[in-house]
């Protein structure tokens, strides 16, 4: 199968089209209280409402789930969330940074356990799991330099990311093919937002920073989540 033919608009029910219209007027919110200095104290509130937002849709829509993997998918949106909020405080204390870290680093767990119980044990991932490691290569090649004493923490993070990526790829064949394609794609996104995150704070700025961080993040969150409904 081709991942890339797909029209993920397609694979959306009404209510995900529904949601999905309120979701992108939050990122919008959230986006332009970020860029203008005008509106930065709406942002307090704009940028937790997304994950909060999908938080009560994930609540509301799961109940087909089983307990366990409904369980697990909720912690991963509430430490996102963590993650969101101490992102948000990082000019007052660096700590607020690890902290943001390590709770986007536990989501990530999760979203590795959840994905790792539905993997398709035929499926030969050695080519992706390459991929990823020769991405995360080059990724650390324009980091290195400038990590300091966060060398150890963003390494771990970024095997962890990678696995994520790479536990949502070995789903294929063993979760229906919408819950795959969304799955997946919002696995990538996640990790390209994680990259331009990094290379913005450790590597060099980068234009349109908050744009393009919150946008692919946005998506991802909401891509994966909606996957995951669509369980048999």
């Amino acid at each position: 199968m081709n991942i890339f033919d797909f029209n993920l608009i397609a694979m959306l029910t009404k209510s995900e089209k529904s949601f999905s219209f309120l979701f992108v007027i939050l990122l919008a919110l959230e986006i332009a209280t970020s860029s203008f200095e005008s509106l930065s104290d709406l942002n307090y509130l704009a940028k937790p409402a997304l994950l909060i937002s999908l938080i009560f849709y994930f609540r509301k829509q799961s109940s087909h789930l089983d307990k366990k993997m409904r369980l697990m998918i909720f912690l991963a949106l509430i430490f996102s969330l963590i993650g969101d909020i101490l992102l948000m405080f990082v000019s007052l204390s660096a700590n607020y940074f690890i902290g943001g870290l390590v709770a986007f680093l536990t989501a990530h767990i999760f979203y590795v356990l959840i994905f790792l119980k539905q993997r398709n044990p035929s499926k030969n991932g050695l080519f992706f799991i390459g991929l990823m490691l020769a991405y995360g290569a080059i990724l650390f090649y324009f980091l290195k330099d400038g990590l300091g004493d966060m060398l150890i923490p963003v390494i771990v993070y970024m095997l962890v990311i990678l696995s994520m990526a790479t536990t949502a790829f070995l789903r294929e064949g063993k979760v229906v093919k919408n819950n795959y394609i969304l799955v997946f794609t919002g696995a990538i996104l996640f990790m390209i937002s994680d990259s331009i995150l990094a290379l913005n704070k450790f590597y060099q700025p980068l234009p349109f920073t908050n744009f393009s961080i919150m946008f692919t993040y946005a998506f991802a969150q909401l891509f994966i989540v909606f996957g995951l409904l669509k369980q048999r």
